[in-house]
């Protein structure tokens, strides 16, 4: 399978996010309510539907569960430990790093979401909805850990709103509960799951600006290696330590290699630490899955 050409529609959307919101009157307000239109309704709506409509194996989902949830403890102590290596740990910047460590393990849910859908199809939604419900609470906390200076107090409330999070349990329990969507509701919830996907890759090619990435060209170099890099390699590893099949490697390969989550600039610039620098990486990251997920999926996925 030709991963880079199966892969193009999706990046041209992203593409295409990007020059609507540079070059004409779409600019960048437009798009930050087009990103929370996503993010607290069509997503969320698009998780608990694609867990309802397919019986919920969760025996057969473990081992992927579980090689998901070491893969993202992984690799937030990668990123976690670049300021105590050897010779460049002394280089970087420690308040710097602190802002730009959720980088290298974070995710772009709406990359991710549909690139499952193009590549494996209604099981793959299925399986990433459940990766999704597990591992985004991991990922929040590693993001907001070493920005912290009075501890996470509301930290827990902050979770249990995340609207990704209330579409995957919620989506969950229904499934467990015998619960299926009403025939004459189906067209309807279809169509905002397509529109989710292609509103969601739009965004994210809006959302990409390159800011101030010169300041730190080590610190950025070293953060992107381990997402694109050593992510994708740390899950090769857990797919065969776990045991995961075909279908299960191919969500975490991607898993692993999608680009980073647009949010990261968001929850940098309100902790008070450098936005415009992590927004440059975000930039990068999403360029950089046009390699890192050819490579996962091609090359590593391809191994026998």
């Amino acid at each position: 399978m030709n991963f880079a050409q199966l892969l193009f529609p999706d990046f041209s959307l992203i593409l295409c996010g990007y020059l609507v919101c540079r070059f004409t009157a779409l600019n960048r307000k437009v798009w930050e309510q087009v990103e929370s239109l996503v993010y607290y309704f069509l997503f969320p709506v698009l998780l608990f539907h694609s867990i309802v409509k397919s019986p919920l194996d969760l025996g057969a989902a473990s081992s992927l569960v579980g090689a998901a949830v070491s893969l993202a403890v992984c690799a937030i102590a990668l990123s976690y430990s670049l300021p105590h290596w050897p010779w460049l740990g002394k280089r970087l910047d420690v308040r710097l790093h602190a802002a730009s460590a959720q980088v290298a393990f974070r995710f772009n849910s709406f990359i991710l979401l549909a690139l499952a859908d193009r590549v494996a199809g209604p099981e793959g939604l299925l399986l990433v909805a459940v990766i999704i419900g597990v591992c985004v609470p991991i990922f929040n906390v590693g993001a907001v850990w070493p920005m912290a200076r009075h501890g996470n107090k509301g930290f827990a409330r902050e979770l249990l709103r995340n609207p990704l999070i209330i579409g995957t349990v919620s989506g969950l329990i229904a499934n467990l509960l015998g619960f299926s969507m009403p025939f004459w509701l189906e067209p309807t919830v279809n169509r905002i799951g397509q529109a989710s996907l292609a509103l969601g890759l739009l965004a994210a090619g809006a959302g990409m600006q390159f800011g101030m990435l010169a300041s730190a060209k080590t610190l950025g170099m070293l953060v992107l290696a381990c997402k694109h890099l050593g992510m994708p390699l740390m899950a090769f590893g857990l797919a065969r330590l776990f045991g995961l099949d075909p279908t299960q490697t191919t969500i975490l390969l991607m898993f692993s290699a999608v680009p980073t989550a647009s949010s990261c600039y968001v929850l940098a610039a309100r902790m008070g630490y450098n936005g415009p620098y992590v927004a440059g990486l975000v930039t990068l990251s999403t360029l950089l899955g046009m390699v890192s997920l050819p490579f996962a999926l091609g090359v590593l996925g391809n191994i026998p």
